[in-house]
Order: structure tokens, then C-alpha cells, then sequence
């Protein structure tokens, strides 16, 4: 089941009201007037596409805290909190970070997540499922996975992607606009065109078609950051505690997934991807992948 990343739900949603926003302030209009300003055009769509980018960055922590109930540890109040804080603490330094907030949410399924706006003001929080099914050695591996993520600086790099392809999305679905409403301009008797509500409809359409391609790359880039973090995991836990850690999250591929939908590109494991458009949409690769690349990693070292 293919899943709505948070950045392309906020980017989604920014990218309507723009295109609402250009009509209802005469920008469109404007731009289109004697035919359209491609420069000027390039910058609305930049403004716009890279804005709804760092709206889904900078709130990205709070929204994970909000969806999945994530509670913060302050102050540990037992041993299970205090060892995840000082092992956390560990893996960071290890890693060169800041200490990034830890957290705990009420899952059952055995998954965790990373996310924050830069790398020293992050978030890391595991489920109680996987606090309770895993080893410590196991639960070590996933969280180094996920500092990987932070270290990697892979929320910046994803939303900066995400910002250059709304970029493109808006742009070239008001390009494809203004060609449909020249051609037909031109084979019309009385010069009539799409009109008002027939070029934002050809917009609106025009920006899903793109935005799935857009989706896409985002999708690719996603899988490719989670064999980085799995790398990442290996080196500062151990490629074998990695690998096990992996094999323990494929066993349970068959629960249903608790993680939001707007969370599914922080998560550590969406579980097993196969149809090819799944795959094609798929912010995670499949665990077996990932698995075989821990191993291949192992072998060659």
C-alpha cells in the first residue's frame, strides 16, 4: 500500500493554495496576459514550492509528536527510559551530533523514527512494541539506524528535493496551461481559450500527473537514505545487530502497520513492498534488500 509522505501531504496542500492564491490575486492572469514570463514565472513557483518544502521541515517534529503520541523523556522514570537516553547520548557522540530528543510511542508494532529540522535539534523516538520484542542489542541497531538519519542531515536533503520538485510541478503544470489555452485560442474563431476555470483545471490536473512523477524521485531518494542509514546503523552497532534487528521487524510484517501515514518516510520499516508500483512509490526498500546489503557490506569488509 503506497503511502503519502508528510512532506508531499504539506506540500500538496501548499501547492493547491498557491495555485488558488495566483488565481484569486491576478498573479496567473498577469503572467499570461501576453504570454507568459517564464522568469517570472520560475521565481512564484520557486517562492511557492521551496515555502511548502520548509513549512513540512520546520514542523515536522511537532507533527510527529502529535500523530504518533510520542511522549519525550525529561526525566527517566525507570531503568528501560535511562538506558535508552544514555545509549542515545552514546550513538550521537559516536556520530558527531547534539543529543536529539528521545521519545517513546504507544504502538504494539515494533518501529521508530527520526525527524527535526537540522541535525542538532532532533527528534528520535522507538515504539513500546519494539522496546518490549526486541533485545537490547537489537533496539541499540535501531537506534544507531536512525541517528544515521539525523547525522546523514537526511531531513534537510529530503526537503530541499521536495521544494526543487514543487518547483518544477507548479511550473510546467502552467506551462502545459498556457500551451492547451494557445492551441485552442488559435483554433477558435473568436480567440476563445481555456478560460478561467478551464486553465485551473488543466493546472490541477497537469500538477498531479507531475506530482507523481515527483513522488517518484521523492520515493527513490527515500529508499536510497535508508540503505545509508542501515550502513550508518552497522557501523556504530555492529553490522550483525543491524542484520538481526532487520530479520526481527521482517518477522512482523504480517501485523498491521500503526505508523501514521504522514510518518511513513521516518519510520524505520513499512514492512515487505512487491508489486512494482508499490515498489515504484515505496519510501522504504524491501527489508530482504536491506538485509542482503548489510551482509554484502559485512562480506566485502
Amino acid at each position: 500500500m503506497m503511502r503519502i509522505l508528510l512532506f508531499l501531504a504539506t506540500n500538496l496542500a501548499v501547492i493547491i493554495v498557491a495555485s488558488i492564491t495566483l488565481r484569486l490575486l491576478g498573479v496567473a492572469p498577469y503572467l499570461t496576459e501576453q504570454g507568459i514570463n517564464f522568469n517570472a514565472l520560475l521565481i512564484f513557483c520557486f517562492i511557492f514550492g521551496m515555502a511548502g518544502s520548509m513549512v513540512s521541515l520546520f514542523i515536522s517534529k511537532w507533527m510527529a509528536k502529535r500523530s504518533t503520541g510520542t511522549q519525550v523523556i525529561e526525566q527517566p522514570r525507570n531503568a528501560t527510559e535511562k538506558w535508552l537516553l544514555e545509549t542515545v547520548a552514546e550513538l550521537s557522540r559516536d556520530a558527531g551530533i547534539k543529543m536529539p530528543e528521545v521519545g517513546i510511542f504507544p504502538a504494539q508494532q515494533s518501529n521508530a523514527f527520526a525527524t527535526g529540522w537540522n541535525k542538532d535539534a532532533a527528534l528520535v523516538a522507538v515504539s513500546a512494541g519494539l522496546l518490549n520484542r526486541m533485545r537490547p542489542e537489537e533496539i541499540r541497531a535501531v537506534l544507531a539506524h536512525e541517528i544515521g538519519h539525523v547525522a546523514n542531515g537526511d531531513m534537510v536533503t529530503l526537503a530541499l528535493i521536495q521544494g526543487v520538485l514543487n518547483t518544477f510541478v507548479m511550473f510546467f503544470a502552467r506551462v502545459v496551461a498556457h500551451l492547451v489555452d494557445s492551441f485552442l485560442r488559435s483554433r477558435s474563431d473568436d480567440g476563445a481559450g481555456l478560460g478561467f476555470m478551464g486553465y485551473f483545471a488543466v493546472v490541477i490536473v497537469a500538477e498531479i500527473v507531475f506530482g507523481l512523477i515527483a513522488s517518484a524521485i521523492v520515493a527513490w531518494f527515500s529508499r536510497f537514505r535508508e540503505y545509508r542509514a542501515d550502513a550508518a546503523g552497522a557501523k556504530l552497532a555492529g553490522s550483525g545487530a543491524m542484520i538481526n534487528a532487520l530479520a526481527r521487524l521482517k518477522a512482523e510484517t504480517q501485523m498491521p502497520d500503526q505508523m501514521p501515514e504522514t510518518l511513513t518516510a521516518f519510520a524505520i520499516t513499512t514492512g515487505q513492498t512487491r508489486k512494482i508500483m508499490e515498489r515504484l512509490f515505496a519510501s522504504h526498500p524491501p527489508l530482504d534488500d536491506r538485509i542482503r546489503a548489510l551482509k554484502e557490506s559485512a562480506y566485502r569488509q
